[in-house]
């Protein structure tokens, strides 16, 4: 008996249990938790962006014929309220997922207040290049189009730190090293601007109607992939892997 416990075959499955309990995600989980949350990243995308276009043109047709909806302060206030949906819809999706290695409500306060701190910001920086563009009151070149709307593209791409650092904040409580977090977000966002550019490339192939779902569609799939890779590899906090191994 002796002997087997100590046998080649057992030490190294004693070792890899021990190996996936340091893991966030253990590896037998791991690809069903990378397709589930992939999954569930579109499904929110989509159900958020329904219903938050739903409910500002519900408000602003409502209110259409009153003064209210002349005021630009209004149009932007449910514009807000518009965005706040599809910030907690596109969060909920993914915690439903995530729930088993973490609190949900947590990941969708954080991932909500994140994606409005990170939308504002980029439309702000967005807004304030083109005002510059226009200011200059002439046509602009090939050359000034491009460097402004690489401008507009970094800014759009370095916004999501403000969504890694709200995330961050929650991954450091259960998770080791995990300052990176800060920046994954932002590097979803440039893969999302590359394939943006490329299908910019190629939009006379393909159908005018068609060209806003295939931008969705690559902006969500990004926004599932790589958080769903990077969740993968995160390590449990040193004191709940202590907590594990003394129950």
């Amino acid at each position: 008996m002796q002997s087997d416990s100590n046998s080649p075959y057992h030490i190294a499955s004693t070792n890899n249990d021990s190996n996936s309990g340091k893991f966030l995600i253990p590896r037998s989980q791991r690809r069903r938790f990378f397709i589930q949350f992939t999954l569930m990243t579109v499904l929110g995308w989509i159900v958020g962006g329904i219903a938050s276009i739903a409910i500002e043109k519900i408000i602003l047709e409502s209110l259409a014929v009153t003064a209210a909806q002349q005021s630009a302060i209004f149009v932007t206030l449910v514009r807000f309220l518009s965005n706040i949906i599809f910030a907690v819809v596109f969060a909920a999706d993914q915690a439903l997922v995530l729930y088993r290695y973490l609190p949900g409500w947590l990941w969708i306060l954080a991932t909500s207040l994140g994606w409005l701190i990170a939308n504002t910001v980029s439309t702000a920086w967005i807004g304030y290049i083109s005002s510059v563009a226009l200011s200059l009151n002439q046509t602009l070149s090939p050359e000034a189009a491009i460097i402004f709307g690489f401008l507009s593209t970094i800014a759009y791409i370095f916004s999501g730190i403000w969504l890694g650092i709200c995330q961050w904040l929650v991954l450091r409580r259960y998770t080791a090293d995990v300052w990176w977090w800060n920046f994954l977000p932002s590097i979803s966002f440039f893969f999302i601007s590359v394939l943006i550019g490329l299908l910019s490339l190629v939009q006379d192939l393909i159908p005018e109607a068609n060209r806003t779902w295939i931008g969705q569609g690559f902006a969500a799939v990004m926004l599932g992939i790589i958080p769903a890779i990077g969740l993968c590899t995160l390590q449990k906090a040193g004191r709940q892997r202590a907590g594990n191994n003394t129950n």
